[in-house]
């Protein structure tokens, strides 16, 4: 019971706040979605194209989200790299009706995993495979096939479908986003290497 007490303390001392990045393309729908997230009386009626980067900040789980919305317009990727060492999830935004930019998505996903602040860490990666509503959206098998999530060792990772207007799939992927920080902070307070999992793509 003591042990459990004291895991249960552990958790709880940097569970109240954390740091996520959100990428991916302009116009994939990561503002949409981290205004999903907010209070009703917060959120926004119409979305503009994000300049740059902002840093909104929502409550899930009990947790204090600072969520830093990074634009994906292809003038600012550049600062994407400058926000790495701040965060301690990623949250990958992916338009699945998008099929022509697929090259791009992976390009991009690619620099993000080989970045020097982040290869060498466990930083759990959740990816939405938001627009899942259109018609020629893909599915999250062919979203995982065309960006290779499967070389994904080092880190834990999770892909679920979403449609940022309606909200549906952004709760489940949330939810999986701050259980992985939790155990990823435990492992790093402890020393121990955390063991990594992906979850079964539906």
């Amino acid at each position: 019971m003591g042990m459990l007490h004291n895991l249960t303390g552990l958790i709880k001392v940097k569970r109240d706040k954390m740091t996520i990045l959100v990428l991916g393309l302009n116009n994939s729908g990561k503002s949409t979605i981290i205004n999903h997230f907010k209070k009703s009386n917060e959120q926004s009626a119409i979305m503009v194209p994000t300049v740059g980067f902002l840093i909104e900040q929502f409550y899930n789980m009990g947790v204090c989200i600072k969520a830093i919305d990074m634009s994906g317009a292809t003038r600012y990727r550049n600062l994407w790299e400058h926000q790495f060492k701040n965060c301690q999830g990623i949250i990958y935004v992916i338009d699945s009706s998008d099929r022509m930019r697929f090259v791009v998505v992976k390009d991009e996903l690619d620099l993000v995993l080989q970045h020097p602040d982040l290869s060498n860490r466990i930083l759990p990666i959740l990816f939405y495979g938001n627009k899942s509503d259109l018609e020629d959206s893909l599915s999250n098998v062919k979203i995982a096939a065309a960006l290779g999530l499967e070389n994904i060792k080092e880190k834990p990772w999770h892909i679920c479908s979403s449609n940022a207007v309606s909200g549906e799939g952004l709760d489940e992927g949330i939810q999986w986003l701050v259980q992985q920080i939790r155990f990823a902070l435990l492992s790093n307070r402890k020393g121990s290497k955390l063991k990594m999992v992906s979850k079964d793509i539906k």
